[in-house]
């Protein structure tokens, strides 16, 4: 088993993704808390899902969130209002940006935008993501600013 938590929540928008890549962490012996929506609800808003997901990750060791969404933007902004959590927009785009995430951003939460990337893209992304380290160095003091508030 891997020795890290891995968060999910999500609204009606990226349901269908986060149900993929639920069971796709699951076969791969992830410990996984998933904090919702657990079904496909139309009404439903993401704050009521991110925000504690968020505050689980602010509050625990060893956790790695992947938050979704219909672009991902509002569930990075909600993720993003609790300290230590550093959540980072992907849309699709160069692969790159999911690296630069983690070397340079030491990003905790991986926000995915449903309506702009497929389930296979979105399971290769985080199985890179997860499998990149932060650079620390000159990118530490940084990091330390952005969790100091």
């Amino acid at each position: 088993m891997n020795n890290i938590t891995i968060v999910l929540a999500t609204d009606h928008a990226g349901f269908e993704l986060k149900e993929s890549v639920k069971k796709y962490l699951l076969d791969l012996d992830y410990d996984v808390k998933d904090f919702g929506a657990l079904e496909y609800e139309s009404t439903d808003d993401y704050p009521d899902f991110i925000n504690p997901a968020a505050q689980f990750i602010s509050e625990n060791d060893n956790t790695m969130g992947i938050i979704f969404g219909g672009s991902g933007q509002g569930e990075a902004m909600a993720a993003n209002r609790f300290n230590g959590v550093r959540a980072a927009v992907f849309y699709d785009g160069p692969n790159e940006i999911i690296n630069l995430s983690r070397l340079h951003n030491n990003a905790n939460v991986l926000s995915l935008g449903s309506r702009f990337i497929k389930p296979e893209r979105a399971i290769d992304l985080i199985e890179q993501w997860l499998n990149v380290g932060f650079e620390g160095g000159r990118h530490q003091k940084r990091i330390e600013k952005l969790d100091s508030h």
